[in-house]
């Protein structure tokens, strides 16, 4: 099977550029494929915040709800806000474009960088809190936790690459299984509380008093629970993947999902609380609570399984939104114009595949670990949160339309909020988050260097009216490596004689002898064409050519003439031949492609077996 039949198998046949609006999405796949992140969040940002009370002891977990319920809060504002940011910036972009159009370029640069890193973590945490409920279904393969993380991003990654409506309608199905699943084991467990099933004295009674606990840990907590909110911004990045009208349904569809996290976060932090669940390093807390309130059966592993399948496709909100992002970047000159191509089938396929290998990087560095990329996870997404709320207030200031009053407080409520929680990480979890730091710097600067390379070619590039004259050359200095007599050589010259006004072919000898029958034999079969020998003592090729180039381009300039130095070069019938033969013509083309006035040509001589 060669290369295109590969792909074609992989990835599905190509596409048409006319064919791009039936790759638009419902408001029922889009649910699936833009908020799987956030509500896959479920499954660890509970644990997150039981992990930091646990520090403290059992009689702490009470403090679950009241944290609960601020993170709720949280959620609210968030949803509230990026409602107005979808109906303000339909073309997406979300807080890169919110940050850069009202708060200025750099805002929009740190936005830009830190959603970069989030959609990559976003693969990442969800991979391996997928794998981590996999492994707490079935113990016997947690040895191979990375390996088998590393396969699910590259069929995540492969799935992706077939097109957005084909892996919305493949991952529709686990996120709504996955949201079934959770209500049938909140209202279960639920109706056994209500019915005293499961007495209250399995947990300590709110309000009672905690030796030990302190504000710096309750904060810590209510950070940790923030990582619950991660994704809910990724609608307002890709509302142009909806149908029309596509801001409508990104607002009604980013609303359906503040309603159906808040649900599902709430029904499991009261579950866990009353059943008195504590994190276990081998054991999801979701997976404890299916086990207490449904038992080992059926119902269970139908929890775990769709609970493990909503968190490795959550992953797949990362390679939703991260090519567009990637693109609104690449169209603004910031990262490299790549990211702007439309693959086979339609996607966005280097910012995919991009994503992918990043992704598996983060897992192999962090040995799969969710515990240790969550606090990055989610003070990635709480930068960008509070910078488009501050530009969103911006924006209301400036331009001050109908009704702006209430619309900016609702952005300011966001901003003080999400900047606090952004100021909790840093005290909170700063020897986990401290990295950002450095990197955010270095994203911003990697930036401007990319913009300044593109400004610098387009100037350039660009023809002026003063420029016209510079073009004008009156005749081509032809320069042929050769090395011996082949017919190589002989179609070289032939196609030399019909660009070049001086042709001369140069012979780089390793010894005397060879160098001397080569002259002999040209000065027979070539008697009308220049020969110009070198001797390498050192079995250099390519200094001895590079010198006598620049010679040539020494007198050129006085002349006017324009240099070519045409290359033949073997082009074999089978590409694992090429490893038999030395390159030279490769190596040589790479040196001089760096070389000021140089024209490179290359003449192919293909074998045909």
């Amino acid at each position: 099977m060669n290369y295109s039949a590969l792909k074609k198998w992989l990835i599905g046949k190509p596409l048409k550029s006319n064919e791009l609006g039936e790759q638009k999405l419902s408001k029922l796949k889009a649910l699936a494929i833009l908020s799987s992140d956030a509500l896959s969040s479920v499954a660890y940002g509970p644990e997150q915040i039981l992990i930091v009370l646990a520090t403290v002891g059992v009689v702490a977990y009470w403090y679950s709800i009241p944290i609960a319920i601020g993170v709720l809060v949280l959620l609210m504002a968030l949803i509230l806000s990026y409602r107005q940011i979808i109906y303000s910036y339909p073309e997406g972009g979300g807080a890169y474009v919110v940050s850069k159009k009202n708060l200025g370029e750099k805002s929009g640069l740190i936005a830009g960088g830190s959603l970069l890193v989030d959609y990559i973590l976003t693969v990442s945490v969800s991979i391996a809190a997928g794998t981590d409920a996999l492994t707490s279904a079935f113990p016997a393969i947690h040895d191979y936790k990375v390996l088998i993380a590393c396969i699910l991003v590259i069929v995540i990654t492969l799935l992706n690459l077939r097109g957005v409506t084909e892996s919305a309608s493949v991952l529709a199905y686990p996120v709504y299984l996955f949201v079934i699943a959770l209500l049938i084991l909140i209202a279960v467990g639920l109706w056994k509380v209500a019915t005293g099933q499961i007495p209250p004295v399995t947990h300590t009674a709110m309000g009672t008093a905690v030796p030990g606990i302190s504000l710096f840990l309750l904060l810590r907590a209510f950070s940790s629970g923030c990582s619950a909110l991660t994704g809910v911004e990724a609608i307002s990045n890709a509302v142009t993947n909806f149908k029309n009208p596509a801001a409508q349904n990104a607002v009604r569809t980013l609303s359906t999902m503040g309603v159906i996290l808040a649900i599902l976060f709430s029904g499991i932090i009261f579950l866990g609380y009353w059943y008195s669940i504590s994190p276990k390093g081998n054991e999801t807390v979701v997976s404890q609570i299916a086990a207490e309130v449904l038992g080992r059966n059926g119902l269970y592993y139908f929890v775990q399984g769709t609970t493990a399948l909503i968190l490795i496709l959550a992953a797949n909100t990362g390679f939703s939104a991260f090519p567009l992002l990637a693109v609104n970047l690449a169209t603004d000159k910031y990262i490299p114009r790549m990211f702007t191509i439309r693959g086979d089938r339609l996607g966005y396929s280097n910012g995919i595949v991009t994503l992918g290998a990043a992704s598996i990087l983060l897992i192999v560095i962090f040995n799969g670990q969710t515990e240790k990329l969550i606090p990055l996870y989610a003070v990635g997404v709480f930068i960008p949160f509070t910078l488009s709320q501050t530009g969103m207030i911006a924006k209301w200031l400036k331009e001050k339309p109908k009704g702006w009053q209430g619309k900016m407080i609702i952005n300011l409520v966001g901003a003080l909020i999400t900047f606090i929680v952004l100021i909790i990480f840093f005290t909170t979890k700063f020897t986990q988050v401290w990295a950002v730091l450095i990197f955010l710097p270095v994203m911003v600067l990697a930036f401007h260097r990319i913009k300044r390379h593109y400004e610098a070619v387009g100037e350039q590039l660009r023809i002026s009216d003063d420029d016209q004259t510079t073009f004008a050359l009156s005749g081509n200095v032809v320069i042929i490596p050769v090395a011996g007599m082949t017919k190589a050589v002989e179609r070289s010259l032939s196609y030399a004689n019909l660009i070049g006004d001086t042709i001369i072919a140069v012979h780089v000898a390793f010894d005397r002898e060879s160098e001397k029958a080569l002259e002999e034999k040209w000065k027979r079969v070539h008697p009308d064409i220049r020969l110009v020998t070198f001797y390498s003592q050192y079995r250099s090729l390519v200094r001895p050519l590079l010198r006598f180039i620049d010679i040539v381009q020494e007198k050129s300039k006085d002349s006017n003439m324009a240099v070519t130095v045409l290359i033949p070069q073997f082009i074999t019938s089978k590409s694992w031949h090429n490893m038999l033969h030395n390159q030279s013509s490769l190596l040589l083309k790479a040196h001089l492609l760096y070389r000021k006035n140089v024209i490179v040509t290359t003449l192919p001589f293909k074998f045909k077996k």
